[in-house]
């Protein structure tokens, strides 16, 4: 059985956990988010959205890789990297329902999954000081959306069957990530309350 990644918080906040290259990365992306918007909802520029989201996807990948590289990790770094992902991620979603209807469905379970887990998240942590770390389920669950996403910015004329294939996929993982994370949060939290 896999080891559980949960993560110690104690340290506070200083001008250098705060002012790192990959903090920077993510603030980054966060203002990349409006000019999503408007590219694709209002200014119907849809090939210029889709290189914004580009850059974005990789100043992501290279903020995470800076960060393990050199040694550039923080507290704030694992709030950010996160929280600008899911942003940019349900940005791109409402964006693309103008053309696809149906991607309200993972939309609101999506809304519904990070709310719950930021909740969740929140209750360990002052229950047990720890930050849940990646798991599997999360992992393919963001997998499978951003190629879900991509499939459908780049497949203009892609047929409605597999946009809805692609778009049920990506709903039922979502549903199958927030159940196992739900569960592992409870045992988590009966774990340090029997600790005691």
């Amino acid at each position: 059985m896999a080891k559980k990644e949960y993560y110690k918080v104690r340290s506070k906040l200083t001008r250098d956990q705060v002012l790192t290259i990959p903090n920077m990365l993510s603030f980054f992306r966060f203002l990349l988010i409006p000019i999503i918007i408007w590219l694709y909802a209002f200014a119907s520029m849809r090939e210029w959205a889709t290189l914004v989201i580009l850059i974005s996807g990789f100043t992501d990948i290279l903020d995470g890789f800076i960060a393990r590289k050199f040694n550039m990790m923080s507290d704030l770094g694992k709030a950010l990297d996160p929280l600008a992902d899911k942003l940019t991620q349900l940005a791109v979603l409402s964006c693309l329902i103008i053309d696809f209807p149906l991607i309200a469905l993972p939309v609101g379970i999506m809304v519904i999954k990070e709310l719950s887990s930021f909740i969740l998240r929140f209750i360990l942590f002052k229950k047990t000081e720890q930050v849940g770390g990646a798991r599997w389920h999360g992992k393919l669950n963001t997998s499978l959306l951003v190629a879900m996403i991509v499939l459908h910015i780049l497949w203009t004329n892609i047929p409605a069957e597999v946009s809805s294939f692609a778009i049920l996929v990506c709903t039922a993982t979502m549903t199958l990530s927030c159940t196992l994370y739900t569960i592992e949060v409870i045992r988590a939290l009966m774990a340090s309350k029997d600790s005691k």
